[in-house]
């Protein structure tokens, strides 16, 4: 696994963002772990998520630089946006504009649905968020931008993936390509997840002992890719 894969996940742990235990999803499902991107909350927190975007954005040779503007859907996605903005100049010296959107058209001022760069047709954008669920976020912003300007959008990048089925037996990855042919990068998937902490000490604990373990795997058997 890529290093800074192996970064992320000790840093979704220290920050207490990834837990095990039992929690309930919003589908209802009763999982091993929880993923909660409310942990993030300061300044050290969204620059260190900034440069893991940029560096997964790097490692895709599908993307790399072949893209003009970073789009972050309200609200979650806008201090992702930025902060990987920042970090591609930063770490990589890659200079590209942001741009997000409002829940609300404004009607004063500048106004408009969204603030930042100026899409315009034929504009290649690649969309930053924080967990692809079912796909309700990117279906409710693909027709906003869309609506607005004939851009191009090929690719999405999100922290993790659960890669859990849905009731229609896709994962909404796989969806979202087959519906929109946008292909949903992760900066890390459970399965990584799984491989790098079993039996792994951190910070003087083993979190995912073989009880653990065997836990998330049956719960990958029965509702996640195989």
């Amino acid at each position: 696994m890529l290093k800074f894969k192996e970064d992320l996940v000790l840093f979704l742990i220290r920050t207490g963002a990834l837990k095990f235990g039992e929690f309930t999803t919003k589908s209802g499902r009763h999982s091993p772990y929880f993923i909660n991107a409310g942990s993030f909350r300061s300044g050290e927190h969204i620059e260190t998520l900034g440069n893991f975007y940029a560096d997964c954005i790097m490692n895709s040779e599908s993307v790399k630089n072949d893209f003009d503007i970073l789009f972050g859907p309200a609200y979650k996605g806008i201090p992702l946006c930025i902060s990987t903005a920042c970090a591609l100049y930063r770490k990589y010296n890659i200079n590209k504009e942001y741009c997000f959107n409002r829940k609300e058209i404004k009607d004063h001022g500048e106004g408009g649905m969204f603030v930042g760069a100026s899409i315009k047709n034929g504009d290649k954008l690649i969309i930053i968020e924080d967990v692809v669920t079912a796909g309700t976020q990117i279906r409710e912003t693909l027709p906003l931008i869309k609506n607005y300007a004939d851009v191009i959008i090929k690719d999405i990048f999100i922290l993790a993936d659960r890669m859990e089925i849905g009731y229609n037996g896709k994962t909404a990855p796989q969806e979202i390509k087959e519906e929109f042919g946008i292909t949903v990068h992760s900066i890390v998937n459970v399965r990584e997840i799984i491989d790098f902490m079993y039996n792994r000490e951190i910070d003087g604990k083993i979190l995912l002992d073989k009880l653990q373990k065997d836990k998330m795997e049956r719960y990958l058997e029965i509702y996640c890719v195989k």
